[in-house]
């Protein structure tokens, strides 16, 4: 396996501090966060807001041999593209698929709609399911591979979930991005059964880990949970048990880190996390 870090976690690095400090520390690639951001309230850099590890959509194309250069240059590989392009909106995906195929990278997240038991859950699966219809033929266009994401509160919560959605298509423009981390809010299955049920799909492996705390007590005096990021040896994923799984199914792809703790400064839980993962992909840890 090879280890990368998606720059969602790198909030305070520019892209040219980004690539230094991962090769310096060992990583062997990046996988850069693409959208067209807000910015930070209060002006500090965060995950999802301000964030200055972040290339805008609207640009990707243009910027495209600038992100491969500098990417290149410090022998870091590009295994995916983190966008935020949603499948009902087709001009974001071509546009993100132009950019993909523009730098060589031959995957990239395209998201599917949020599920929040508000909406009637078979009539927006099937008008998702058309929708990615269109995703995939952009994909087969571009010679790329679309790929969707586990993810608490959308439509694939769980690997099972995920599976059900992306056997739908060809394998080869549809892939599935299995993240053990987001099954601790939502969607938790043993993981061989889960990573077995998805067979060719699985495509990437995205890493971080989150534990539950106790919220308080409802109205009724029953406890209420909640779930929080934490670091990769203290939160709910047994990520030993997460590796064992993978070898188990072959996979030797890549994995790429989005720790969103923040207990430790950046540095440290880099270079932590990167002998961590290593020790678990040579079966050394746990």
């Amino acid at each position: 396996m090879r280890f990368a870090v998606f720059t969602v976690c790198l909030p305070e690095y520019t892209p040219e501090q980004a690539v230094g400090r991962l090769r310096a520390l060992g990583y062997a690639g990046i996988e850069w966060r693409v959208v067209d951001q807000a910015p930070a309230a209060g002006g500090s850099p965060g995950f999802w807001a301000g964030n200055r590890c972040t290339w805008p959509l609207a640009t990707l194309e243009e910027d495209a041999p600038a992100i491969r250069a500098m990417s290149d240059a410090a022998g870091l590989a590009i295994p995916a593209l983190g966008t935020y392009a949603r499948c009902d909106d087709l001009a974001a995906v071509e546009r993100a698929m132009r950019g993909a195929a523009a730098m060589g990278v031959g995957q990239l997240r395209i998201t599917v709609p949020p599920y929040d038991g508000g909406t009637p859950y078979r009539p927006l699966l099937d008008r998702t399911l058309g929708e990615y219809r269109d995703v995939a033929a952009l994909a087969r266009r571009y010679g790329v591979r679309a790929l969707v994401e586990i993810h608490h509160r959308s439509l694939v919560p769980s690997a099972s979930a995920a599976a059900a959605f992306a056997t739908n298509f060809d394998p080869e423009t549809v892939g599935v991005i299995h993240d053990a981390g987001n099954m601790v809010f939502e969607g938790h299955e043993q993981y061989r059964l889960g990573l077995e049920s998805l067979g060719p799909y699985l495509a990437h492996v995205h890493v971080k880990n989150a534990r539950w705390v106790l919220a308080g007590r409802r109205d009724d005096g029953s406890a209420e949970w909640r779930a929080e990021w934490a670091p990769l040896e203290e939160g709910v994923v047994d990520l030993a048990a997460l590796f064992r799984a993978l070898r188990a199914v072959g996979y030797d792809g890549w994995v790429a880190l989005e720790d969103f703790s923040t207990e430790r400064p950046l540095e440290d839980r880099l270079r932590s996390n990167l002998a961590f993962l290593s020790r678990l992909a040579d079966g050394s840890a746990g």
